[in-house]
């Protein structure tokens, strides 16, 4: 669900109309509309001010109505000053073939170590004989 979708249905399960919201966030009722019909992309600030307003934090509202688990970062870029932010939505299935990929690549990692220490041995093997050949 898109981020103007969830505000307007926040919005109409808190029964508020637009020109309530617009006078919460201080803005015209015209647009707050835009951002509802999402004819406008909301800044990060803005974003904080319509989550204020349905007592929520952000991440809530970005969570709103998702059926999965969703994931937040926000990190700071010193050299910039400015943040980044990672959202992502994942489900316990996706979750669960990660970790067993994760297990695969693992049994892979032992597998491809003792290819290496039989290979070894087998040089070592290999030069023996060659030395009682001489």
């Amino acid at each position: 669900m898109k981020i103007n979708e969830k505000i307007r249905q926040l919005r109409e399960q808190y029964q508020l109309s637009q020109e309530n919201m617009a006078e919460k966030l201080g803005m015209s009722v015209t647009g707050y509309a835009k951002i509802e019909r999402g004819e406008v992309r909301s800044t990060l600030p803005r974003l904080e001010q319509i989550s204020e307003v349905f007592e929520m934090d952000i991440c809530e509202l970005l969570a709103f109505g998702e059926n999965e688990k969703v994931y937040f970062n926000n990190s700071v870029i010193e050299s910039t000053n400015s943040n980044n932010f990672l959202f992502a939505v994942g489900n316990d299935n996706l979750e669960k073939a990660i970790q067993q990929l994760q297990l695969m690549v693992t049994h892979k990692d032992e597998l491809l170590l003792q290819k290496d220490k039989i290979i070894h041995g087998l040089e070592r093997e290999l030069e023996l004989l060659r030395k009682l050949q001489n």
